[in-house]
C-alpha cells in the first residue's frame, strides 16, 4: 500500500483523538504458529476469567474452593472488594450478575525472546473499531488473507452484545463513552456508523447523553426519547465518582430494564487476579478450574507478581518472601 493512500485514509477518518501513527505499507505478518498461539491465549484468557469469577463468588459466599479438600479463602474477596463503594460490591455480588463476563477480552501482550508475556487482561478494551478499520483498509491491497477481514470483527462484536437483549430481533444498543475514555470516542463513532449501515440500531454516545425515564434509560434521537436495550459500558469502574449517570444506569440494570456489558465487576478490571494466579495457596484451585492446556499457557504467560498487603504482622510472624 502506498504511503499517500495511508495518509489520506487517516486524514479522512480520525480514530484516536489527537494521535499520530507510524505507518506500514503492509499488514503485520503472522505465521501459522503465532496465530495458533494467539488462539490458545484467547481460550486461556476466557477460562481464567471464568475461574476468577468462581474464586470470587466462593470466597465471599464462604464456600470451599476445591471439591475434595477443605480449602477456604475469605481473604480473596476481602482483597478484591477493598476500597470499593458498597453499592458496587452489591451489584458485583448479585445473583443477576452471576456468570456474566465481558464480550470482548483483550490480552495485552509483550513480545519477548521467550515468547509472549501478559502485561494486562483488559475487559473494557479500546481498539475494536480501530482494528476493524485497519482490517478494512489493508484487505483492499493485500493479496494474502487478513485475519478478521470482511468485517468479521464488527459482526462478532455486534452478535456478542446484541445477544444480551433477549427477545429483541434488532435491539437498540448504545456504546456509552466517558470523558476519561474520550480518546476512543472517534473509533466507537466509526464502529457504530458501520453497524448502522447494515441496519443495526447501534449508537455511540457520551455517558451524559443517557437519561432515565420511567425506570428505563433513554437517549435523544432527533428530538424523541429512544429506549435503550443494551449499554456497552465503555467507562471504567474507577471513574464512577465522576459519572453521576452511572447510578440510574446501574439501577435500570438491577431492575432488568436494560442489559449492560461488560458487567460491573471490579475484580475483572484489576491486575490483582494475575497475582492471585501465582499464589501458592490457590495453585490447586486454578488447576481444578482451568483446563490443563490453558493452565500451561497461563503459567508461561503471566509474570509472577505479588499483592502488597499493608496489614501489620503479629509479633511471632515472619514474611516468607520469594
Amino acid at each position: 500500500m502506498q504511503l499517500e493512500t495511508l495518509q489520506n485514509a487517516f486524514a479522512e477518518q480520525e480514530l484516536f483523538e489527537g494521535k499520530s501513527w507510524r505507518m506500514s505499507p503492509e499488514a503485520w505478518r503472522l505465521t501459522p504458529e503465532i496465530v495458533a498461539k494467539l488462539e490458545e491465549i484467547g481460550q486461556a484468557s476466557l477460562e481464567f476469567y471464568q475461574a476468577l469469577e468462581t474464586l470470587y463468588r466462593r470466597s465471599f459466599e464462604g464456600k470451599k474452593l476445591l471439591r475434595n479438600k477443605e480449602l477456604y479463602a475469605p481473604w480473596v474477596a476481602e482483597y478484591m472488594d477493598r476500597g470499593k463503594p458498597k453499592p458496587l460490591v452489591e451489584i458485583c455480588r448479585s445473583k443477576a450478575s452471576k456468570g456474566a463476563l465481558p464480550p470482548v477480552i483483550r490480552p495485552d501482550l509483550l513480545v519477548t525472546q521467550d515468547g509472549f508475556a501478559l502485561s494486562e487482561l483488559d475487559s473494557v478494551p479500546g481498539g475494536v473499531g480501530l482494528t476493524a478499520y485497519l482490517n478494512k483498509l489493508y484487505e483492499e491491497s493485500e493479496s494474502q488473507g487478513i485475519m478478521g477481514a470482511n468485517a468479521q470483527m464488527e459482526e462478532a462484536f455486534y452478535q456478542a452484545v446484541s445477544a444480551l437483549a433477549l427477545g429483541e430481533r434488532n435491539p437498540v444498543i448504545v456504546i456509552a463513552v466517558s470523558e476519561e475514555a474520550g480518546t476512543y470516542k472517534p473509533e466507537m463513532d466509526w464502529l457504530a456508523e458501520r453497524l448502522q449501515r447494515r441496519g443495526y440500531r447501534v449508537y455511540s454516545k457520551w455517558v451524559q447523553e443517557v437519561f432515565p425515564l420511567g425506570g428505563a434509560v433513554y437517549f435523544d434521537e432527533e428530538g424523541s426519547p429512544e429506549k435503550i436495550d443494551v449499554i456497552y459500558r465503555f467507562f471504567e469502574l474507577f471513574d464512577l465518582p465522576n459519572l453521576p449517570e452511572a447510578e440510574f444506569i446501574f439501577e435500570a440494570v438491577e431492575n432488568e430494564e436494560v442489559a449492560m456489558t461488560p458487567p460491573a465487576k471490579p475484580f475483572l478490571e484489576e491486575k490483582m487476579g494475575m497475582a492471585l494466579f501465582h499464589h501458592h495457596i490457590l495453585e490447586d484451585f486454578w488447576k481444578e478450574n482451568i483446563s490443563k492446556r490453558s493452565y500451561k499457557v497461563l503459567k508461561g504467560l503471566i509474570p509472577k507478581s505479588w499483592i502488597v498487603d499493608p496489614a501489620p504482622l503479629p509479633p511471632g510472624a515472619v514474611i516468607d518472601g520469594p
